[in-house]
């Protein structure tokens, strides 16, 4: 597929300017105004994603209209549902995969809903930084494969996967996740008649319903990651991350599609229906992969479907349970 010739090429590329692209002068030159003394990681593991600063632009005014108006969208597409101050809001990963944050607010709650495709990792985070409501982009740059974001207050650089500031001013800080899942655009409006749910701003600058990154769920190895792979499960391979106040819970999907899953009071359910945002170049003609939800005492609790490589990278010393 078009994707994975482009995928060799990128990585030719990439290979050549890798010490280039880790040199905060570069950066400097690029107009970022970061503080680089500032960091919790080694500059050599960024990357460049290909598009520049904004290159992918956030959606900073969104558009929304009640679901039950929504007639573009197949009901097995999948959508990020949220439930924040007192508000429900339907984002469709359609969407998503064209912008991968928008700076939104629901209810009295300032948020930002990423998704970063090439770790299939929706994301959910109240924007604010103590008294400071933050709007974010992206960089365009790369950290395991997993999109940086960054402030527009201070430049600051933000992994999405952990919500925790890695570069400038505000190093070390994380914000807080919100329970989200991703579940059918069907299954939204029938749960939640009266939610609203997320359109383009302009319906003509990208084609919403398209993959641009069709084939990528069953590739054997991830775009532009260099980390370890985890053992005795695939790469690509879809895991749950359950997020609890320590070491976070990743758990198989495979495991859960069969029997589901519990530990501590953590409830893991996973329901048919939910066509893969990564699969074939129509989202709507994908294969089903399913929706996960995850509860503790009847509570929604944060979490995150992603693949096994990015789990790994991120928490390389939990292990994933597989049986």
């Amino acid at each position: 597929m078009k994707f994975f010739r482009l995928m060799t090429a990128a990585t030719a590329i990439l290979a050549a300017t890798l010490v280039a692209e880790a040199d905060p002068g570069r950066w400097q030159n690029e107009g970022w105004t970061t503080d680089f003394s500032k960091t919790l990681i080694d500059f050599a593991e960024v990357v460049s994603g290909g598009p520049p600063r904004d290159g992918i632009p956030s959606i900073d005014n969104p558009k929304f209209i009640p679901i039950s108006e929504e007639r573009t969208i197949a009901g097995n597409e999948p959508v990020i549902l949220l439930e924040a101050g007192g508000a429900v809001k339907v984002y469709p990963l359609r969407i998503l995969t064209w912008h991968e944050i928008v700076n939104d607010v629901a209810g009295n709650v300032p948020v930002a809903v990423t998704f970063c495709p090439l770790c299939n990792a929706s994301i959910v985070f109240d924007r604010r930084a103590g008294d400071v409501v933050l709007e974010f982009g992206t960089t365009g740059k790369l950290r395991n494969s997993d999109l940086i974001m960054y402030d527009r207050s201070t430049d600051s650089w933000w992994q999405q996967f952990t919500g925790t500031a890695i570069v400038g001013f505000y190093r070390g800080t994380k914000l807080k996740l919100l329970p989200s899942r991703v579940t059918s655009f069907a299954s939204a409006g029938k749960d939640y008649p009266d939610a609203e749910v997320l359109i383009p701003t302009n319906p003509e600058m990208r084609d919403y319903g398209r993959n641009p990154y069709a084939g990528y769920d069953s590739a054997s190895a991830p775009f532009l990651y260099r980390g370890d792979m985890p053992e005795n499960i695939g790469a690509m391979a879809r895991v749950v991350i359950i997020r609890t106040d320590g070491k976070p819970i990743i758990v198989s999907l495979a495991k859960v599609t069969r029997e589901g899953y519990s530990e501590n009071g953590y409830e893991v359910t996973w329901h048919v229906g939910v066509a893969s945002a990564l699969d074939q170049s129509r989202i709507s003609e994908s294969r089903d992969v399913g929706g996960v939800r995850v509860t503790r005492n009847g509570e929604d609790i944060a979490h995150d479907v992603t693949f096994a490589f990015v789990a790994h990278a991120f928490h390389p010393d939990v292990p994933i349970i597989i049986e």
